[in-house]
């Protein structure tokens, strides 16, 4: 896989609490020089970066992160506000609590009501597998598929642990064919991201992954 391959995989990501505008503006150039799938960003930036950059970026944020403890009603709202703003796509975080509660149904409903606030744009559905056992990730697959979300993504990459290759074989096991994977939270090396590229994954999600390859 040639270095470009993998970059138009990459979601770039800087979603450190301290980030500057500098740092975002840093973000947003190499995404253009470098040509990555999309930029991740906390939504504060959100239209800031639109404003500026207009398309030449694709703008990625995230929703209820990095807890997924909001309410429903305030997912769906930050969501709304995202697009206005100029998100085309959205990783949101579920409910833990609720998948922890065995409240799978009230999850799925989570989601489609998220994914009907896109407004057709892409979403992506954070199920933080550190804190989940195989029959919970088993569980979201199913929420996730039949809420018609368009990909499922391993972490938030601030919980206890990141991707694991094992939890990308379980998702292509039990999740529907529309649905795609993202794999996030301590990838950090090349032979990583060509691992879970390999494994079947559409995105990584990675804050290193422009300066691995420009030190390539």
């Amino acid at each position: 896989m040639t270095k470009q391959e993998m970059l138009s995989h990459v979601d770039h990501t800087q979603l450190k609490a301290f980030a500057t505008w500098e740092d975002i503006k840093t973000l947003c150039e190499e995404a253009i020089e470098f040509q990555t799938a999309s930029i991740c960003v906390p939504p504060a930036y959100i239209k800031q970066i639109h404003d500026t950059y207009g398309d030449k970026v694709n703008i990625c944020t995230v929703i209820g992160f990095p807890l997924g403890y909001s309410v429903t009603e305030a997912k769906v709202e930050e969501t709304k506000q995202a697009v206005k703003d100029g998100a085309k796509e959205i990783d949101m975080v579920v409910n833990i609590a609720d998948v922890k509660n065995g409240l799978f149904d009230k999850v799925e409903e989570e989601i489609k009501a998220i994914k009907e606030a896109c407004q057709g744009n892409i979403l992506k559905v954070i199920i933080e597998t550190c804190y989940l056992t195989e029959e919970e990730k088993i569980a979201m697959c199913k929420a996730v598929t039949n809420a018609k979300a368009d990909y499922i993504k391993t972490s938030t990459g601030f919980g206890t642990d990141g991707a694991t290759i094992e939890d990308i074989k379980l998702f292509k096991k039990h999740i529907g064919p529309d649905v795609k994977i993202k794999a996030a939270g301590g990838i950090s090396t090349l032979e990583e991201m060509e691992a879970f590229l390999a494994e079947g994954c559409d995105r990584i999600g990675t804050s290193r992954a422009v300066g691995l390859l420009k030190n390539a």
